[in-house]
């Protein structure tokens, strides 16, 4: 069994935190991958907060440094169906922030998806006209508004694309002692947790908390892998490492235990471009949704789980092995044009 040193989590309670996620989310058991390995399922698309998804978390932590400092409105940064735009706007409204969000894309004429419930949640939506990923393009447009919004005194905290900062990846340290405490509790020696990168605070937070647990003498870690699904993170951008060790040290833990080593991300599985479909995320939609009801996105988590349904396949986990897929939500956008993959599902095999 995992063991774990008593109260890890108590390292998190110095720093500003807004309550907004439902915790602990539930450790699932799934059915057997091809190969034989067993899988389970984080339902981190079960935070609750604005129907759910990875974003709670960090935004516990970037909500209360905004809070800390004063902020009365929030400014960030996303594609048009951004499920973190989405989670932020949520927030705001829990938290009564006004919320300005700068989109990619043009104003459609019916909001659909995450649009629709980020403009329910009372955010003003602000469209640039760049595809989505023209991160830099979003970027400058968050800073000129953020600007904008100072001068008028509306007293903006700018949170930048995917809430991909140190204090955002708090939220997922915090998240790796969560699952290894599930495990510990079902039984389990996972050999890894798996999940979706874009702009790599999750994957640093989720390296970060290995970190600490490693270094308090907890033993039999699942490794960290990423499937990275936006062309900078597969470049390196940003460096996960170096975002880890800042999420340490805001933890008052030992920045130097984090190596490039301990970063891994698997590219193969991002197809085109960020945002582009493709038929082996497509596939692995369904797959999920036949065997366990879970629903996944054409964008994050079905590329994410598409390269997990492929590493299996290549034998990278051994027969009777577990692997915990980390669930970071986007069920608003299967209801936005082109959100769901056509044809038939998969069949139980």
């Amino acid at each position: 069994m995992i063991s774990t040193p008593a109260g890890p989590l108590e390292r998190f309670d110095h720093r500003p935190r807004s309550r907004l996620a439902t915790l602990p989310t539930p450790l699932e058991r799934g059915p057997g991958l091809p190969g034989g390995a067993r899988l389970w399922v984080k339902r981190d698309d079960l935070t609750g907060l604005g129907a759910g998804g990875n974003k709670a978390r960090k935004l516990e932590f970037l909500c209360g440094e905004a809070l800390r400092d004063g902020a009365r409105s929030l400014v960030t940064v996303g594609a048009g169906q951004s499920n973190h735009c989405r989670m932020t706007a949520a927030a705001g409204a829990v938290l009564g922030l006004e919320v300005h969000l700068v989109l990619s894309g043009d104003r459609p004429a019916v909001a659909t998806g995450n649009q629709l419930l980020s403009a329910l949640f009372g955010a003003q939506l602000h469209y640039v006209g760049c595809p989505p990923h023209h991160w830099g393009e979003l970027a400058i447009a968050g800073e000129l508004l953020t600007d904008e919004l100072a001068a008028a005194g509306a007293a903006p905290h700018s949170i930048p694309i995917g809430g991909s900062t140190a204090v955002g990846a708090l939220g997922y340290a915090a998240a790796y002692v969560e699952l290894v405490e599930q495990c510990a509790v079902a039984g389990i020696r996972p050999r890894a947790v798996v999940h979706t990168s874009s702009s790599g605070g999750t994957h640093a937070g989720l390296v970060a908390g290995r970190a600490v647990l490693r270094a308090t003498g907890a033993d039999d870690l699942p490794d960290v892998i990423a499937i990275g699904v936006a062309k900078g993170v597969n470049a390196g951008l940003p460096d996960v490492a170096e975002l880890a060790a800042e999420t340490l040290d805001l933890l008052d833990a030992d920045p130097d235990s984090v190596t490039a080593a301990d970063v891994e991300i698997d590219p193969r599985w991002i197809g085109d471009d960020y945002g582009v479909p493709t038929a082996a995320g497509d596939e692995a939609i369904r797959w999920a949704a036949v065997h366990g009801g879970w629903v996944l996105d054409r964008t994050y988590s079905g590329k994410g789980m598409a390269g997990l349904l492929g590493n299996a396949v290549a034998g990278r986990w051994r027969s009777g092995e577990d692997v915990v897929f980390l669930h970071t939500g986007g069920l608003p956008t299967v209801f936005a044009p082109g959100g769901a993959p056509s044809g038939p599902s998969s069949r139980r095999q």
